[in-house]
């Protein structure tokens, strides 16, 4: 018997193979095109569906006895189809700017702390009730034709079930679901002029959709016993499978996107998220919330710096065997005083500025590559530190992280942040903390595992704690101070 977890990523898919062990097996992976111009950014959901099917038919080939699947995908983007689930228009990304008068429309019938007191989101046209009224307003006639409206973990459910079902986190992800009711929020889509009855039932994170159609079955190579879950959003699942189950610990995503993300007992103060722009989230276990704290350029910066700086660096290391990013890498217990903003692709939270640009302040002739590597590094961090001061005030009480993703493997970089954080941080042995979740909450649906410190104890590996060392952390506590400053003095010549 086996299980499998399934990502819906922007731009792929990927689907993880588990034993019931939670032992790793195998993974399949196919991309998408994603369409990006000047007042659209898309992606063809009917495409998705059908990578979604070629991951699977390739490891239902080789483990036939996969029982579980558990989906999860990426948040806001939706699709309007008919009856049978046939995508009407293109999936519009949130960062497509569609949506933008609509949001402000709705913010004329509700003040903005209401709708952050129900929904747990700043308003903001990257979420999905904006969008939807800009297709009913401006695409009326495939609004009129629409017989469902699925987010991307929904719509692939119901192709392989029948079943139009969608879990709490990924409904959060609307800014058109109540958070403490658990429900669809029949003021909001009021106030928007969206037919609610068209979105899936909400279901708790984790719940079983039932098992695959028979023409599903025949296509994929699946027993017709493959019961398919609805996970959740990518960023919970995440959470899931890095262990972090208690509000003492935080997750750690150290991937293309920085991401931390803290659990909350109870309700945080929605005031205090708001000015921060944090997403609450309801979490897997009832009464529980996650906030989403992020880069959008973690690893993406630190790539960036090997690609366009590092060209002769990349030629040394493939002649001495050595991978380039450890190469460039120096165990240092001096910063370097190089303030690198990562705003290269816009600022995440707490300013959500998609116009902020990024800088590098303060080289000199003396600095060399290695030494701006290790300066994007801190930088990556030192927006992390600024997370961390802006959630102090929401009650976020954690000591410790686990850290998933590629960035995990980075001895120095785990160092380095257990220093800046003075907190410790615990590597994992997986990169992809998604599809380990994904399969964990699955394992749980189907009976592998009794509960979530079950499946954490199979599938949750801990490689190697970082602990602060207090001298260092006074030293980055100096540069940090300068730090604080750099996106206030930056953003004005912008």
């Amino acid at each position: 018997m086996k299980i499998a977890g399934l990502d819906i990523g922007t731009t792929g898919c990927k689907l993880s193979v588990f034993d019931v062990s939670g032992k790793y097996l195998d993974r399949a992976y196919q991309d998408y095109p994603v369409k990006r111009g000047h007042s659209e950014h898309e992606v063809d959901a009917q495409a998705i569906l059908e990578k979604v099917m070629l991951v699977i038919r390739e490891m239902a080939a080789k483990y036939p006895d996969i029982e579980g699947i558990g989906v999860t995908s990426f948040g806001e983007s939706f699709v309007m189809t008919d009856e049978q689930g046939i995508p009407l228009h293109p999936v519009m990304l949130y960062t497509d700017p569609r949506g933008k008068e609509e949001c402000e429309q709705l913010l004329h019938n509700m003040d903005s702390l209401t709708l952050t007191s129900i929904t747990g989101v700043k308003p903001h046209e990257m979420y999905s009730i904006s969008k939807m009224m800009w297709i009913k307003k401006h695409r009326p006639e495939i609004y009129r034709q629409a017989r469902h409206i699925f987010l991307m973990e929904d719509f692939v459910v119901f192709h392989l079930t029948g079943t139009a079902q969608v879990d709490y986190s990924l409904a959060a992800r609307t800014m058109a679901f109540d958070i403490s009711s658990l429900k669809w929020s029949g003021e909001i889509f009021k106030l928007a002029d969206i037919d609610m009855s068209l979105m899936s039932e909400t279901v708790p994170t984790g719940t079983s959709a039932g098992t695959i159609l028979e023409r599903i079955a025949k296509k994929t190579g699946l027993s017709k016993g493959t019961q398919i879950v609805s996970v959740s959003h990518d960023q919970l699942s995440a959470t899931v499978g890095a262990g972090v189950f208690t509000s003492d610990k935080a997750a750690e995503g150290a991937g293309t996107v920085e991401c931390v993300i803290p659990i909350y007992d109870e309700l945080p103060d929605l005031k205090v998220m708001r000015e921060g722009n944090y997403a609450v989230v309801p979490y897997v276990i009832p009464g529980k919330y996650i906030a989403y704290a992020f880069s959008y350029t973690g690893g993406a910066l630190i790539q960036w710096c090997v690609d366009t700086l590092a060209k002769k660096e990349k030629e040394i290391a493939a002649e001495k065997g050595v991978s380039v990013n450890l190469l460039l890498e120096r165990e240092e217990t001096e910063p370097t005083g190089i303030l690198v903003l990562p705003h290269f692709a816009g600022a995440a939270t707490p300013y959500m500025d998609t116009g902020s640009k990024g800088a590098i302040v303060g080289l000199t002739a003396a600095h060399n590559v290695s030494d701006i590597y290790r300066a994007c590094m801190e930088g990556v961090v030192y927006e992390m530190q600024i997370n961390m001061d802006y959630l102090k005030e929401s009650g976020v009480c954690f000591e410790k992280m686990h850290a998933t993703g590629g960035g995990a493997k980075s001895k120095v970089w785990m160092q380095m942040k257990a220093d800046v954080l003075n907190m410790p941080i615990t590597a994992l042995a997986t990169v992809d903390a998604g599809t380990v979740g994904s399969a964990m909450l699955t394992g749980i649906a189907i009976g592998c595992f009794r509960d979530l410190d079950d499946a954490a104890e199979h599938m949750v590996e801990e490689m190697e704690t970082y602990y602060p060392r207090p001298e260092v952390h006074r030293k980055y506590m100096n540069v940090y101070a300068r730090y604080k400053q750099l996106y206030h003095a930056v953003r004005p010549l912008v």
